[in-house]
């Protein structure tokens, strides 16, 4: 078992160059197999999560090359098999196969998905939208059956706001015979990265990153080269490690636009906070004023932040309260947090949290940005060692994670036990 260590107490100070987003990744590689030739995704994150991804698209035929941050993908002989098991159970995101398989061959069987267990996360928007586009949908021994004679555009009204759903959706109505309208899509920037990759491939998508997309279904879709937007949360947390140890960091290759919501609360803070055209400047000061935070949907407060915000809060004079009004039970990092001496308490969809100096302990990371969260905390210790387990888990959405804290002047290490 491999174990995260942290020496904190020291500032970071430097410049992080930010990879490309993973909630892009998983998304651009299956809809990459709707092509009949090979496409090109540069900028791609060394995650466990995209190399889940390879091994699932060469299972189904494509040839697949990974090299640095390129994945090159040659669709050109793949076959919609059923996949009730495998790799597929490995990763949350596995269910875009289902919308890219049913684009291309009208068909698909795929096991339920794994990934981070915060909270249960249905997925029965992306089936009302399957069977509105004409799909015939079954849950069969605990894999999604969906088949299809042929798909049909169709107006699609989103009860919950949902990105996995507008992007499956989106993926399946691209080779729909005519016009797919989405109703209440969701606005986050790796939809529009999405569309801008199946745009390029020939699909007539319009609309994306407003809440009403619509997609002119085509026959057919061609190989093209894009390249991936920077990933947002992965800045903001380092914009909050920057913040927390009072740092001075340049989080840089980035959009400033996605982190408008993080950066008007670490201003609001007391932070100093300098926004270049594809870079941000965080300087931490000696002391912060507790503010409240609301998790939303894009381009409100990310719930994808709120974890490592929260650590970021104990560091705060006074109280603050922090709400997630996306996932009611993401506070999974407050009982480790707590063994760490923070001062927080959970009640619904809000922790509230006393400003408190942390100490070195023994935690576990119970998903990914809870994984996060206890980096930023461990990173504040004046003395000790902060042991995190659970690094797996971590892996998923942070690449060269230790090298890149390394070089800002962090004490961290992996040990193996």
């Amino acid at each position: 078992m491999e174990k995260l260590m942290i020496s904190g107490g020291r500032p970071l100070r430097g410049t992080v160059t930010i990879s490309g987003a993973k909630n892009s990744a998983i998304a651009l590689i299956p809809a990459a197999i709707l092509a009949e030739s090979e496409v090109v995704l540069d900028n791609l994150p060394h995650l466990s999560d995209v190399a889940v991804y390879s091994e699932i698209l060469e299972e189904l035929g494509a040839r697949v090359s990974w090299e640095e941050s390129q994945m090159r993908i040659d669709p050109s002989n793949i076959r919609s098999i059923p996949m009730p098991n495998g790799p597929v159970k490995m990763l949350r995101a596995s269910y875009y196969m289902m919308g890219a398989l049913l684009g291309r061959f009208n068909e698909a069987i795929i096991g339920l998905p794994g990934g981070c267990n915060f909270e249960p996360r249905p997925i029965d928007q992306h089936i009302k939208g399957f069977e509105a586009l004409g799909a015939t949908v079954t849950n069969e021994h605990g894999a999604i059956h969906l088949k299809a004679t042929e798909l049909r555009g169709a107006k699609i009204y989103l009860d919950v706001s949902s990105v996995g759903a507008t992007i499956n959706i989106m993926l399946a109505a691209t080779r729909a015979k005519g016009l797919t309208t989405i109703e209440n899509a969701a606005k986050e920037p790796e939809i529009i990265d999405v569309a801008t990759l199946l745009n390029s491939m020939g699909a007539s998508i319009k609309g994306a990153g407003t809440e009403t997309i619509r997609i002119e279904g085509v026959k057919e879709l061609k190989g093209c080269r894009h390249s991936i937007i920077p990933d947002r949360i992965q800045a903001g947390t380092y914009m909050i490690a920057a913040a927390a140890t009072r740092g001075d960091v340049m989080i840089d290759g980035i959009i400033p636009k996605h982190l408008e919501a993080l950066t008007a609360k670490l201003l609001e803070m007391g932070v100093s906070v300098e926004e270049l055209d594809e870079s941000i400047r965080v300087i931490g000061t000696s002391r912060y004023e507790h503010v409240d935070v609301k998790a939303l949907v894009y381009p409100g407060f990310p719930t994808d932040i709120q974890s490592p915000m929260t650590s970021l809060l104990t560091q705060a004079e006074g109280v603050s309260v922090l709400s997630d009004f996306v996932y009611s039970n993401r506070f999974k990092h407050v009982p480790e947090l707590v063994r760490m001496g923070a001062k927080i308490r959970v009640e619904g969809r809000s922790a509230i949290i006393e400003g408190s100096s942390l100490n070195a302990a023994k935690v576990k990371a119970a998903d990914l940005r809870a994984g996060a969260a206890l980096v930023v905390a461990g990173l504040t210790v004046e003395s000790g060692v902060t042991e995190i387990s659970g690094v797996e888990l971590i892996d998923r959405g942070y690449d060269n994670l230790v090298t890149n804290l390394r070089m800002l002047g962090a004490d961290v290490w992996r040990q193996v036990e």
